[in-house]
């Protein structure tokens, strides 16, 4: 039954696109849209990017052109496959249609995948401009945090570290410092490391420490400040713990593309070997 009710759909689905070739279209913008969300809510339920989802979401935006929401998803399968050439012209033609919902996602898309600073900035900051006196969000974080990472990116440590500054700030007055998501105070720290002020990166790193105990990044930026201190014994000891740290999980690191600053094995077995263990 359910089989035949996406058949029926789908030639349904048809039977409109062929009707609306008609320069009097009869069914009105309403209505298809209503039409191409049902499709959509159908290709949903099959697994992302498969050919079922991806069928049915074309589906959807044969019926409704302007379908911002079914445009992004028929993209997300395109970018998460390495494929730019063909996530690109789709999500470009989602933010045409809906910028306010759909550029800060390109942002985002540009910093992780492409590693595009500049273009992952100037999104955030044309959509930031929509809502003056406004915190803005996307991906679960507000936008001054997605452009401490961009800018970190750039190597802007001093926009960088102003950005952190920011998110942490409202965070803290939102939830508490506790809330706070640790590779804020990661990326700060990081910032302030390769900029020189060991003193400050050592505060974010222990911050981490002080709120969870398990950090492959923290122990592992902490054992290079101590080393610099000359405090070989101590460095030796937060490089073996961020080894452990490391084997259970507990480190940096993105489910699709390689994360801005991310440590391997390898830097951590290097490091040990620096320190004479």
């Amino acid at each position: 039954m359910v089989t035949l009710r996406k058949y029926c759909l789908s030639l349904f689905v048809a039977f409109i696109c062929f009707c609306c070739k008609d320069e009097k279209q009869i069914i009105s913008s309403e209505e298809r849209r209503h039409l191409a969300e049902a499709v959509y809510d159908q290709a949903i339920r099959y697994p992302q990017g498969s050919p079922q989802c991806m069928n049915l979401i074309e589906e959807a935006i044969q019926v409704d052109s302007t379908y911002a929401e079914a445009i992004r998803e028929l993209s997300v399968a395109y970018l998460k496959r390495g494929l730019p050439h063909k996530w690109k012209p789709l999500i470009d033609r989602a933010v045409l249609h809906d910028p306010k919902a759909w550029r800060p996602v390109r942002a985002t898309a540009y910093l992780k995948f492409y590693r595009d600073y500049a273009k992952a900035i100037e999104d955030l900051n044309i959509t930031d401009s929509l809502t003056p006196n406004f915190m803005d969000y996307t991906g679960g974080h507000s936008f001054d945090y997605w452009r401490g990472i961009a800018y970190l990116g750039l190597k802007d440590y001093q926009n960088c570290i102003r950005y952190f500054d920011r998110h942490i700030k409202n965070e803290t007055e939102e939830t508490g410092e506790d809330w706070v998501e640790i590779n804020a105070f990661l990326y700060r720290g990081i910032a302030h490391y390769e900029s020189g002020n060991s003193q400050e990166a050592l505060k974010n790193f222990d911050k981490i420490l002080y709120y969870f105990k398990y950090s492959a990044d923290a122990k592992y930026y902490k054992a290079k400040i101590l080393n610099i201190e000359k405090n070989r014994d101590s460095a030796l000891h937060y490089i073996k713990k961020a080894k452990q740290d490391f084997q259970q999980g507990y480190f940096n690191h993105g489910d699709y593309v390689e994360s801005l600053k991310q440590i391997y094995w390898e830097d951590l077995e290097q490091m040990e070997k620096t320190l004479g263990g």
